[in-house]
């Protein structure tokens, strides 16, 4: 398949999660309990409960009696174009409570990652390295731990101990880079778990593969050859995680986004649930669904497009 049609069919892909996706938070309003059209009016026009002809005349004006489908064109068309609609709370843009939420996030999911990165990669090649020894077996049992042990367990406890007892860290918040240090190091304990696993696979299999071996008897060194050869390979098991853990981050982080009262989207989209803010849960659910599929889509693409298969299959065309 060429270049051109393997992005066009990602493309085409990517769209059709986001309209999906969209289609299913649009439905909420019309399946949660209570009338969506006074709801609507309660938010925009500050007033309380809305005698019968004021909702059938707003109804009426906005085309809430349209097919659904049509009111989910117009929907989708205002999101996209920055209209998300008004807080049934508040009354003020959803846009403004979304948008900065989703930076707040994205911050915190990018240096989850980044550390994850970094550490998975140091210790995977030490593990693959060390295959049988005590770094290896030392190495996959703090793996292990790290898996087993629960966020809202160990976030306590850790503010206990460095911003409680010694004073070292922010207990909360989000006001200087010393504030996430904790929530990015919790977060970051189970992708570190998952990609160092990765890592030690690849690595592994490239320290058997036969152009490594040719190129150690050739007299390549043992360090040149791991760094030339064993990690650019063994490393690419880990990037087709690194999407999905994205993904994961940014709906993933409300119980840490709770506990440090970190203003990120998962904090946003769970108080909007608890207050039953309807377009706000929606704004927030679309802009971390069409975020989480863009992030995945593109890390993805570029995998397919790095294949030497596709290569090749260029190359001929």
């Amino acid at each position: 398949m060429s270049p051109l049609a393997t992005v066009l069919r990602r493309v085409v892909g990517l769209g059709a999660a986001v309209l999906l996706s969209s289609f299913a938070v649009f439905l909420v309003p019309f399946v949660s309990p209570g009338d969506p059209v006074r709801a609507l009016l309660r938010a925009r026009m500050d007033i309380g409960e809305a005698d019968e002809a004021t909702v059938q005349a707003y109804a009426e004006q906005f085309g809430l009696h349209d097919p659904m489908l049509v009111q989910f064109g117009r929907w989708l068309g205002r999101f996209f174009t920055g209209d998300m609609g008004l807080s049934h709370i508040s009354g003020t843009p959803v846009a403004d409570q979304v948008l900065p939420a989703i930076g707040v996030t994205l911050s915190l999911a990018g240096g989850t990652l980044l550390v994850a990165i970094l550490v998975s990669i140091v210790l995977g090649v030490v593990s693959a390295t060390r295959a049988g020894q005590w770094p290896d077996r030392l190495i996959t049992s703090m793996t292990h731990a790290f898996i087993a042990i629960p966020e809202y367990a160990l976030a306590p406890l850790l503010v206990l101990l460095f911003a409680v007892r010694f004073s070292l860290l922010p207990s909360a918040g989000y006001d200087s880079p010393a504030s996430l240090v904790l929530p990015v190091f919790i977060l970051a304990l189970r992708p570190i778990s998952f990609f160092t696993v990765a890592v030690r696979s690849g690595v592994r299999q490239a320290l058997d593969s036969e152009h490594v071996l040719a190129a150690r008897a050739r007299g390549l060194g043992r360090t040149q050859a791991l760094m030339r050869h064993v990690v650019p390979h063994g490393l690419l098991p880990l990037w087709t995680m690194v999407g999905v853990w994205f993904a994961g981050l940014l709906g993933g982080s409300v119980i840490v986004e709770v506990i440090f009262a970190i203003p990120g989207m998962g904090r946003l989209i769970f108080d909007a649930i608890i207050n039953g803010d309807i377009p706000v849960a929606q704004g927030g659910v679309v802009v971390v669904v069409t975020c989480a599929v863009l992030v995945t889509g593109i890390i993805d693409l570029v995998h397919k497009l790095s294949d030497p298969n596709v290569r090749i299959g260029v190359r001929h065309g």
